[in-house]
C-alpha cells in the first residue's frame, strides 16, 4: 500500500478532522515556548537599540527570568483555538483534497505537484477561517514585561480588538497569513508525504514511529526554508498596535530597509526548532490517533 499521511483506508471527514485537531493541539502545547521565543525574536528591531533577546535558549531564559516560566505559554488559549480550527482543516482536508485533484486515479501515487496543490488549498482555506485566533495569539505572545497585560485572556482579546479596530481588525495581516500558512502547509504536508513514501520504499523503514519522526523533522525543515520570510512579515503586521506598517508591501520594504535580507530570517533557528519539533509531535500523534479511529 502506498504510504501517505496515513497508510490506512481514508477516514470519514469528521474523524479525520478530529484526529488532526487533537494532534495539532498536542503539538501546540508541547512546543509553544519555542514559538513564543520565535515571535519575540521576529518582532525585535535592530533600530531600537541593543537587542534584548539573543538566540533561542537565551530568549527562553530571558522571558522566564523577567516574566516567569508561565509567560512562555502566553497565547496558549488562542493557540488551541487556532489548532482546533486551522489544524483540523488543513491536515484533515489534505487527503480528501488530494484525492479530488487526482480525479479518476485516487489510488495511484500522487505526483509531487498534486501534493503541493492540495497543501496550498487546505492551508489557505484553513487560515482564512482561523486568522483571528492567530492574531490574538501573536498579540498575547508579543506582550513583554511583568506588569499588567493589555489582553487578560484570549476571549477578552477577541472582543477588545473587534471594538477598538473594527470586526475586520480581527483579520489584520490576513494576506501574509494566508501566504505564510499556504506555503508552510504545502511544504509540510507534501514533504512529509514524499519523505515518508521514500523512506518506506528503501526497505529500511516501516510505517512506524521512527519513520514518522524522521519525516516530521524533514517536513519542518522545508517549511521553515520556504515560509520564514512571510512568517516574519506576518508576525510584524499582527503585532503592530501603533500603525507602523500600512500593509504587506510596506512591511516588507521597511523590514528590508532596517535589517536587509537577513531580517526575513530573523529567528530561523528557533523557527526550525519550533516547526521541526512541532511536526514531529503532530505527525506522530496524528498517525497514532488515526489508528484508534479505525
Amino acid at each position: 500500500m502506498t504510504a501517505s499521511l496515513s497508510s490506512f483506508k481514508p477516514l470519514p471527514l469528521h474523524k479525520s478532522f478530529a484526529a488532526s485537531a487533537i494532534a495539532a493541539c498536542v503539538a501546540e502545547t508541547l512546543t509553544l515556548p519555542l514559538d513564543t521565543a520565535k515571535v519575540r525574536l521576529q518582532l525585535q528591531s535592530k533600530s531600537t537599540g541593543p537587542p534584548l533577546y539573543k538566540g533561542l535558549l537565551g530568549t527562553v531564559r530571558t522571558i522566564a527570568k523577567q516574566e516567569g516560566p508561565g509567560a512562555l505559554w502566553k497565547g496558549l488559549e488562542a493557540g488551541l483555538h487556532r489548532q482546533c480550527l486551522f489544524g483540523g482543516l488543513r491536515i484533515g482536508l489534505y487527503e480528501p483534497v488530494k484525492r479530488l485533484y487526482m480525479g479518476k486515479t485516487p489510488d495511484a501515487v500522487a505526483p509531487f505537484h498534486t501534493k503541493v496543490a492540495a497543501g496550498l488549498t487546505t492551508g489557505a482555506l484553513g487560515i482564512l477561517i482561523a486568522s483571528p485566533t492567530d492574531l490574538v495569539k501573536v498579540r498575547m505572545q508579543s506582550e513583554a514585561g511583568g506588569g499588567p497585560k493589555r489582553y487578560p485572556n484570549a476571549r477578552a482579546a477577541y472582543g477588545m480588538i473587534a471594538r477598538e479596530e473594527g470586526l475586520l481588525g480581527l483579520w489584520k495581516g490576513v494576506t501574509p497569513n494566508v501566504g505564510r500558512n499556504a506555503i508552510i502547509n504545502a511544504a509540510e504536508l507534501a514533504s512529509y508525504d514524499t519523505i515518508k513514501t521514500a523512506l518506506i520504499s528503501t526497505g529500511y523503514f516501516e510505517d512506524t514511529i521512527p519513520c514518522h519522526l524522521a519525516s516530521g523533522l524533514g517536513a519542518g525543515f522545508f517549511a521553515v526554508c520556504f515560509g520564514s520570510p512571510v512568517d516574519v512579515v506576518k508576525s510584524r503586521l499582527m503585532g503592530d498596535k501603533t500603525g507602523q506598517y500600512s500593509g504587506l508591501v510596506d512591511c516588507f520594504v521597511k523590514s528590508f530597509r532596517t535589517g536587509g535580507l537577513a531580517t526575513f530570517y530573523n529567528g530561523f533557528l528557533p523557527n526550525f526548532a519550533r516547526l521541526g519539533s512541532w511536526n514531529c509531535a503532530m505527525f506522530l500523534t496524528v498517525e497514532q490517533v488515526k489508528k484508534l479511529f479505525y
